[in-house]
């Protein structure tokens, strides 16, 4: 098993460091965090109404306090769901001490947060004010439970019973319990010996020599299903859900970032060709991407647009049987290796996302020789800090021909509707990935504390260390709640584009937290190129820019919830 052995339920324990009442007292602060964070929400919406709406250039005036707000609001949700984890591991008899420990800790330091101030980077910390909090709201949030549990839930003599459950626990799975399923155990463990052993002895001479993952690798994961994961059956997939994904995603993740992310090009993929593709569409192309036989792209960023997808100027003219594309894309991953990109570009004159269609472009498979041998397209690689395996490309597009018969779902105009539809899963996955390189670092910060000695004892007996690495087990714990009850939400049909961007949101910047206090936990050797927590570094800090920039995120949560969403 991934977690502790079980241990008298905190609600029955008395004295030591876990706090009598554990359960109630997080039910009780989570109410009274949604009614702070429900004035802080009316207190914003002031802020940025006009006539009774939301208006969008107030929105922009009054950023800070909008991205506040979405930061408070996921807060909330992230200490709801680890409460209702709390709940259902207490009624499995799962709930342990090392869960316990885990779950206190968590809620004093983000209630403590709430009330002080949340980090939404570093330098920019949102406090109670700047969402138009009264003192007297400050102080009505302050019941007994939020204050029993910022005093008592994560104090020194918390941290260092942890770190010794954290130490005694090296090596394995999960630092606790994660509260999924045996079947979800199991798919773990098969990744995480895939990982163990394809993946992590060769992940950093890859990184090292910004090497292509090898193709015999691609060929290993195709046999595990990575790629076909969530297709369904009757298209040669495995037809799972969500939670399996995020699995999968954090096993390969933890092992290196781009094997993690190879999986994220077919999920796109198929999602967008499952949501908008034709019969045809979909017979054709989502048993090869299942199979690993074709390796999907995302072809979506331009060099002046960004995130305002609005913007593209890519175009595709329909000429007989063929559109003929023009244009420049960039930021496009695994670009040279693919076989078929997922092409957005603009196919008519209507203004805005109205123009917009997406393209399943055909097209050979590159090497680094020869990247793009395709008429018409051609490009170079982008050289970057981490994230690498797969290769960044800049594309350019002179007449290149892709069928009009792949036209996604055979109508233009579709495709900004289409992408949209996939948004969902690919930050739930992203918030995958970022658990697991989360996971690596603190799996290389704790062997390096344990083996490191410095006046005579290990790195791991310091509590500035041990610190570090309670934190780093408590907010992926966090991480994993937030990101597992939105997968379950999308594999309930339910809509979830607010928990999802959330989940990604959170574990995106506890990611960076955990590799940054990783490397300063292996002090100068963290800043060596040889050791593999520098690697971790930079793979983390892509986490707050793709799928969603941080800011970009907070807006779209901000308007969501200021827009009456839920």
């Amino acid at each position: 098993m991934s977690h502790a052995p079980a241990a008298a339920s905190p609600a029955a324990t008395q004295g030591g460091v876990l706090l009598p009442d554990l359960l109630p007292l997080t039910a009780k602060a989570v109410e009274a965090a949604d009614s702070l964070l429900a004035k802080a929400k009316a207190a914003v919406f002031t802020k940025v109404a006009k006539d009774g709406k939301v208006s969008a250039a107030l929105v922009e005036k009054e950023q800070f306090a909008a991205h506040g707000l979405a930061w408070a609001a996921t807060y909330v949700e992230a200490l709801r769901q680890l409460a209702a984890y709390a709940a259902r591991m207490d009624r499995e008899g799962r709930f342990g001490e090392f869960e316990a420990l885990i779950v206190q800790t968590a809620f004093g330091e983000y209630l403590a947060q709430m009330t002080g101030g949340i980090p939404m980077s570093q330098g920019e910390t949102v406090r109670p004010q700047d969402l138009g909090l009264t003192d007297e709201d400050a102080a009505a949030f302050r019941t007994d439970a939020v204050k029993t549990l910022c005093a008592a839930g994560n104090t020194v003599e918390t941290r260092a019973r942890l770190a010794e459950l954290i130490g005694a626990n090296a090596g394995a799975a999960t630092f606790g319990d994660t509260g999924l399923e045996e079947t979800y155990d199991a798919i773990r463990d098969q990744m995480r010996k895939f990982a163990d052993a394809e993946v992590m002895p060769h992940a950093h001479e890859w990184h090292l020599k910004d090497d292509y993952i090898p193709m015999d690798v691609i060929a290993q994961m195709s046999e595990l299903g990575v790629f076909g994961l969530t297709i369904p059956e009757e298209f040669g997939g495995l037809g799972l859900g969500k939670e399996s994904m995020c699995v999968v995603s954090e096993e390969l993740s933890r092992g290196y970032i781009g094997v993690g992310s190879l999986g994220t090009r077919s999920e796109i993929a198929a999602e967008l060709i499952l949501g908008g593709g034709t019969k045809e569409q979909k017979e054709k192309w989502l048993p090869k991407i299942a199979s690993g036989e074709v390796l999907p792209t995302a072809v979506f960023t331009e060099p002046n647009t960004g995130s305002d997808l609005a913007s593209l100027k890519t175009r595709g003219k329909k000429d007989g049987d063929v559109y003929r594309i023009n244009g420049n894309k960039t930021w496009i991953t695994h670009a040279a290796r693919a076989d078929v990109m997922t092409l957005l570009c603009r196919t008519n004159d209507e203004p805005g996302y109205k123009g917009l269609s997406m393209l399943l472009a055909e097209k050979p498979r590159g090497d680094d020789d020869e990247p793009f041998p395709a008429k018409g397209m051609s490009g170079g690689e982008i050289e970057v800090l981490g994230y690498r395996g797969m290769k960044e490309f800049e594309i350019g597009f002179d007449d290149f021909e892709v069928k009009a018969e792949n036209l996604l779902g055979g109508e233009e105009g579709q495709g900004f509707k289409q992408l949209m539809q996939t948004f969902e899963s690919a930050r739930i996955q992203t918030a995958a990935r970022a658990v697991g390189v989360a996971q690596s670092a603190l799996e290389l910060g704790l062997r390096y504390a344990q083996e490191r000695i410095q006046f005579s004892k290990p790195l791991m007996s310091f509590p500035r260390v041990f610190g570090k690495l309670v934190m780093m087990a408590a907010e992926i714990m966090v991480a994993r709640q937030l990101t597992y009850f939105a997968a379950r939400e999308k594999d309930g049909g339910r809509r979830c584009d607010l928990e999802a961007g959330m989940a990604k949101l959170l574990a995106a910047r506890i990611a960076w937290a955990a590799a940054d206090n990783a490397l300063q936990i292996h002090g100068g050797n963290g800043f060596a190129l040889e050791y593999p927590v520098s690697r971790v570094l930079c793979d983390a800090r892509i986490l707050n820019i793709f799928e969603g920039a941080a800011e970009i995120q907070a807006q779209v949560i901000a308007r969501r919830l200021l827009e009456g969403g839920n």
